[in-house]
């Protein structure tokens, strides 16, 4: 993103005519177009109050006129993107959840006048359709000032219809953030290096960072805090897996992922998380031994979305890690159960566990909002 800056020069010859235009055109059209002249690089001063026709109105060129030949190109910096979790320190991320905490309070109290969003749009892209990814962030976006323009899959095909570098910079020109909710990993890494506004990553096929700091706020709220926390995850070694693990990296906790043999995390990102050294890190095949004395016990769909041809196949893969009640009391009296939702009850959580009283889905599944609010405000520097 480029700015460019001019050095003073005289108004052109030329310019006599606009001059003399631009004065029945502001008694016309009054302070619209007073304002308009200014943003323009003019000045208009009148000896009368607009729209009036009398009195005597004059125009100047700014002496700030733009010159190509006297032009000075300056880079400006593209502010952060929030893609990775990992790609923020603790204090960062603590900050943003502070955030969260506060702006809920704001919002579940009534108060309407907070809008830092007001006058901003936010391009939504969505190649993978989601109810809840959808309504959080327009509602979010909404409740403080901003307008959201949903993108489904039939209105933008990005790599097929268009290029992914010029949806960016197309849509950096039209709006002040873009939240994409894609399958290819790729493909947000690339619009966030040509985009010049913030992109936040509403959910790849290889991680979902909105979700964990959801997550980590709906922890924070129920327990106290995240850090010192034994959260074990039942299922497959997915996108979900995959962000756990990069705040694992950053803030310190236990985490264990018990899967199916074949069915792991990726293993670069599983290196990461142990390197950071900072969190206990532990993949399983056990999942009735990974749950003893876990503060949460978190559950997703065994197929994901682009998985359902393999459905059948995982089920019987995946018998055995279904959390029931039984699998819950192993885990102790004081465990939480999470899900982020949609879930396949009785597949792999049983109607019992969702609705009993030590499960937090649906103030998890509310955190989805507050805590995108909160990363909103902070890409935007709000």
């Amino acid at each position: 993103m480029a700015a460019i800056l001019s050095h003073p020069t005289p108004a052109r010859s030329s310019d006599a005519s606009s001059l003399s235009s631009c004065s029945s055109a502001a008694s016309l059209y009054g302070p619209i177009f007073r304002q308009s002249l200014r943003f323009s690089g003019i000045s208009v001063t009148s000896q009368s109050s607009f729209p009036a026709n009398r009195g005597r109105i004059s125009c100047q060129v700014s002496s700030a006129t733009y010159s190509p030949s006297s032009s000075v190109i300056v880079k400006e910096s593209k502010p952060k993107d929030f893609l990775h979790i990992s790609d923020f320190d603790k204090a960062t991320i603590l900050k943003i959840l502070d955030r969260a905490k506060e702006v809920k309070v704001l919002l579940k109290s009534g108060e309407r006048t907070f809008l830092p969003f007001k006058g901003k749009t936010m391009a939504m892209i969505f190649a993978k359709p989601s109810m809840r990814t959808r309504v959080s962030f327009e509602t979010g976006f909404f409740l403080l000032g901003g307008h959201a323009l949903y993108l489904g899959p039939d209105d933008i095909q990005m790599g097929k219809r268009e290029e992914t570098r010029d949806v960016a910079r197309v849509l950096s020109r039209y709006n002040d953030i873009i939240m994409a909710r894609l399958f290819a990993h790729q493909d947000i890494l690339d619009l966030a290096k040509y985009a010049t506004i913030p992109v936040i990553n509403g959910l790849t096929d290889y991680n979902h960072p909105c979700q964990i700091m959801a997550d980590a706020l709906t922890i924070i709220e129920h327990i106290g805090q995240l850090e010192g926390t034994k959260v074990v995850y039942v299922g497959d070694g997915n996108n979900i897996v995959h962000s756990w693990l990069l705040m694992a990296s950053v803030i310190p906790f236990h985490f264990v992922c018990a899967c199916p043999k074949g069915f792991e995390p990726d293993e670069k990102t599983v290196e990461k998380a142990r390197l950071a050294g900072i969190s206990k890190i532990e993949i399983t095949n056990d999942p009735k031994e990974a749950v003893r004395g876990a503060d949460v016990v978190y559950s997703d769909v065994w197929a994901s979305m682009g998985q359902k041809e393999e459905a059948a196949y995982r089920r019987q893969v995946f018998k055995g890690f279904q959390v029931d009640e039984d699998l819950m009391k192993l885990a102790g009296p004081k465990a939480f159960f999470m899900h982020c939702l949609p879930a396949e009850r009785g597949v792999e959580v049983t109607d019992g566990v969702i609705e009993a009283p030590n499960s937090i889905v649906f103030p998890q599944a509310e955190n989805r909002m507050h805590a995108q609010n909160a990363i909103m405000l902070h890409v935007l520097g709000l």
